[in-house]
């Protein structure tokens, strides 16, 4: 139902834009985005979610990092903002995304929001969600939102930020790296079953691991794909950087020298007064 409603809500705005929007982000959208988001959800680690600790936390982790980036490349704000380009509409969409947005896509929500739902899998929550059929589908519908809330404001900020504010996003990026590592780690390095799950009684295949294999496994690929999931986003961020870092030198290169001095005495009017002098 959310393949669906996500891939029904594209195409309609897609139609309203008509030829003015490129085929090639609908492609993305839905052969790299919906068809993640499928395959995570109904495919083999949909299905052995319940079973398999080490399927749950790769579960969780695409839907949080890799789904929503691969969505993403789909420009759905931008579609939106095309869709509906004035009107009350546009209005209450604006005014329903605005919060929430500037809120999950904030540089130090995102690092704390990682880090306390994947710590959830060194509690018993994580035994309880994983075995409680309507809590998983839950997550299944929540997390790739909650993502996506995260990454568009990144994906699609094209020129508007700062230096100095890309810059700090830099920061706290490098800062979630880190901190994403920490629940991935620790389950890998336990020695105890964390969630305190008790093993299925019923037959399972000879492949299946034992509990704590399981936990460790799961510790792995948590590690690995949180990991990895952050790259992209620090390659945009450094791209972003870049890019704005050329066009300011170069519109600096094009000071005359009076505009230069004029802009000299500005700064130091800045920082020490009106005079130019320090106090």
């Amino acid at each position: 139902m959310t393949a669906l409603f996500l891939g029904g809500s594209y195409l309609w705005a897609v139609r309203s834009v008509a030829e003015r929007w490129p085929l090639r982000r609908t492609a993305m959208f839905f052969l790299l985005g919906l068809a993640s988001y499928l395959w995570v959800s109904c495919g083999f680690l949909g299905s052995y979610a319940e079973e398999l600790r080490w399927a749950f936390s790769i579960k969780l982790a695409l839907l949080l990092f890799v789904v929503p980036l691969l969505l993403a490349l789909g420009k759905p704000l931008t579609l939106a903002r095309l869709a509906f380009p004035r009107g009350r509409t546009r209005t209450v969409l604006a005014r329903l995304t605005r919060r929430p947005l500037a809120f999950f896509g904030n540089a130090v929500v995102a690092p704390i929001l990682g880090l306390l739902l994947f710590s959830m899998m060194l509690t018993p929550l994580a035994g309880t969600l994983r075995l409680n059929a309507p809590l998983d589908q839950g997550l299944t519908v929540l997390l790739p939102l909650v993502g996506l809330l995260m990454v568009l404001p990144v994906a699609e900020a094209g020129g508007k930020a700062l230096n100095g504010l890309i810059v700090l996003q830099l920061l706290f990026a490098f800062i979630e790296l880190l901190l994403d590592a920490v629940p991935g780690v620790f389950l890998r390095l336990s020695n105890t079953v964390l969630d305190g799950a008790a093993p299925f009684s019923g037959a399972q295949p000879p492949w299946f691991p034992n509990p704590l294999r399981d936990q460790q496994l799961a510790g792995d690929w948590l590690w690995f794909i949180a990991e990895a999931a952050d790259l992209p986003l620090l390659i945009l961020m450094f791209m972003r950087f870049a890019t704005m870092d050329k066009r300011e030198r170069a519109a600096v290169d094009e000071l005359s020298d009076e505009e230069m001095e004029a802009l000299s005495e500005a700064h130091l009017q800045r920082f020490y007064g009106n005079d130019g002098r320090s106090s």
